[in-house]
């Protein structure tokens, strides 16, 4: 596949990055580049403050494209992307900036601007963005409580993607680019060929089992009728036999009240106090506990109703 390296024709007043726009999932258009969804990290400096951090440009990435001209790659060299990011700065750019590129915003400034120098002592490692030396990376202050709260706070936005334009430089690339590029292709032949083996197979099981599905889900239906004709069959028998427990318990407690009205006369004609002697509280009980399996059985006599239903 075609490798191209973009670079910048100083000559030309259009050439040169024009905004940079904070996108949930960069993608390559047709009039302007941006980074490998792959690369993409936001790191929140601070909330308070409500500053963004993350890379711009990374040097000697292939990046995917797909156009006119058909399927290439390109990517940006380290002295490019300096030339890029001072030419972003002196042309006064850095309050422009868009919203998936489509959508211009406002109160976004890039605040700060630098080449990584160093692998170890860069301030992207304090941020746990461990691009490579040569990356334009910056610092966007958002002054725009609707994009902070909305797309920010909510991570619907994972990054930044520039806009412009470049000259395209037809040249066989770098060894570091060569390089990136082998990676690049092994792992997609190796996610398409899983793809394709995981589709064959698929296909294979599906001929292979499905008159054996088809078998399975009605004799699965078959039983599950059934099972339910046989369980239905057992609520309600024992809800008729919960309400015929109940109507003894009813009778129960009509005779515990009985008896214990002619206790209480018979007490009465003696002058004794019947609640107070222990036949008296053993009489309450008695009704009490048989009043509490009653309500108990009715209880139970509407759920068993519920699930025949």
């Amino acid at each position: 596949m075609k490798i191209v390296e973009l670079i910048l024709d100083e000559d030309q007043d259009t050439i040169g990055i024009d905004a940079i726009s904070i996108v949930e999932s960069p993608a390559i258009e047709s009039d302007f580049v941006a980074l490998n969804q792959q690369e993409i990290k936001l790191a929140e400096v601070d909330k308070e403050k409500k500053i963004l951090l993350g890379a711009l440009l990374i040097p000697n990435k292939p990046i995917y494209r797909n156009g006119e001209e058909g399927e290439y790659y390109i990517f940006f060299s380290k002295d490019t992307i300096v030339k890029a990011s001072q030419m972003y700065l002196q042309n006064g750019y850095q309050n422009k900036s868009t919203l998936e590129h489509s959508k211009a915003l406002e109160g976004l400034t890039l605040v700060e601007s630098w080449i990584v120098e160093d692998e170890v002592n860069d301030k992207s490692r304090k941020y746990g963005l461990n691009v490579p030396v040569g990356t334009w990376m910056g610092a966007v202050k958002v002054n725009n409580d609707e994009v902070w709260n909305e797309y920010v706070k909510t991570n619907k936005v994972k990054g930044f993607s520039i806009e412009g334009y470049f000259a395209d430089k037809m040249e066989r690339p770098k060894e570091s680019v060569k390089e990136d590029m082998g990676k690049t292709m092994e792992v997609e032949a190796a996610e398409l060929l899983s793809k394709i083996e995981s589709i064959v197979k698929g296909e294979k099981l599906e001929l292979a089992l499905d008159g054996q599905l088809k078998d399975q889900g009605q004799k699965a239906q078959s039983i599950f009728n059934d099972g339910r004709r046989d369980a239905e069959k057992v609520v309600l028998e024992a809800s008729s036999k919960m309400e015929n427990a109940k109507k003894d318990l009813e009778k129960l407690a009509k005779q515990i009240d009985s008896t214990y009205s002619e206790a209480l006369n018979k007490a009465k004609d003696l002058g004794v106090d019947l609640d107070g002697t222990t036949v008296g509280k053993n009489y309450k009980k008695a009704y009490g506990d048989v009043t509490d399996y009653i309500i108990s059985s009715s209880t139970a006599i509407s759920k068993l109703r519920k699930f025949s239903i």
